[in-house]
């Protein structure tokens, strides 16, 4: 299947936080989209991997995502090698987008950084046809996304443009409190992360409020580029 669009988070949830708002914009426009999760945040401090992957099949049915995959990476200690770029080729070939999202490039949680890094050396790497890959038996065809944009996450990175996602705010909030077992919930009896906490819940509507307000919008995602965002007219902008 070709997807227009295939968003990689090392984490379950770490989509739906970062662009959430956007993947169901374009599923709406009529896009195909994919998720590939690298791990199954097993090593998180509230819920299971097996809690997780439930949550992650809701999400997905909430932002209209067709295909969704899980590497089952280590979390926590999955690396940029050749044994797991070859895995992520592997995605990319399979499902041809033409764009890539990512996790985001600098933040709080040491595998953002990481995933972040790895699936964009993927993307270049997919490219090259001497590299050769089969999944389930079928020799795969080199494939490079024509774009490679990375998500915000924890920390407020400056963005390089931002999506408004105005009319999808309550889809990625949704899609979000989809992961019921990792955000704040007063009645849990388990620890509190610092993403279980209310402050967070409340910082999800706040930061897409603050990126809308500055775009004369009600809400908006935002992301940054590896490369000049061209447009071909000055109307292109919005």
């Amino acid at each position: 299947m070709k997807l227009d669009i295939l968003a990689f988070g090392a984490h379950p949830d770490d989509i739906e936080l970062g662009c959430g708002g956007t993947l169901a914009k374009e599923a709406a426009l009529g896009k195909k989209i994919g998720i590939v999760d690298l791990t199954r945040g097993e090593l998180g401090t509230r819920g299971s991997a097996e809690i997780r992957d439930a949550e992650a099949a809701a999400a997905s049915k909430i932002l209209g995502i067709v295909a969704r995959e899980n590497l089952e990476f280590r979390d926590g200690f999955f690396v940029n090698d050749e044994k797991h770029q070859l895995e992520i080729i592997k995605m990319i070939r399979k499902y041809r987008p033409e764009i890539v999202l990512c996790n985001s490039i600098d933040d709080r949680h040491i595998d953002h950084g990481k995933g972040s890094k790895l699936v964009s050396d993927a993307c270049f790497l997919s490219g090259l046809r001497r590299i050769e890959t089969a999944l389930d038996g079928v020799e795969q065809e080199a494939w490079r996304p024509k774009l490679v944009y990375h998500y915000i996450q924890w920390k407020n990175i400056e963005p390089d443009f931002v999506v408004d996602i105005t009319e999808y705010m309550d889809k990625k909030l949704e899609a979000v409190m989809a992961y019921s077992s990792q955000f704040y919930d007063p009645n849990s009896k388990e620890p509190v992360s610092p993403i279980a906490s209310k402050n967070f819940l409340d910082s999800i509507t706040y930061r897409a409020q603050d990126l809308g307000r500055l775009i004369f919008k009600d809400y908006a995602e935002g992301f940054t580029v590896e490369r000049y965002v061209a447009v071909n007219h000055l109307t292109d902008l919005i």
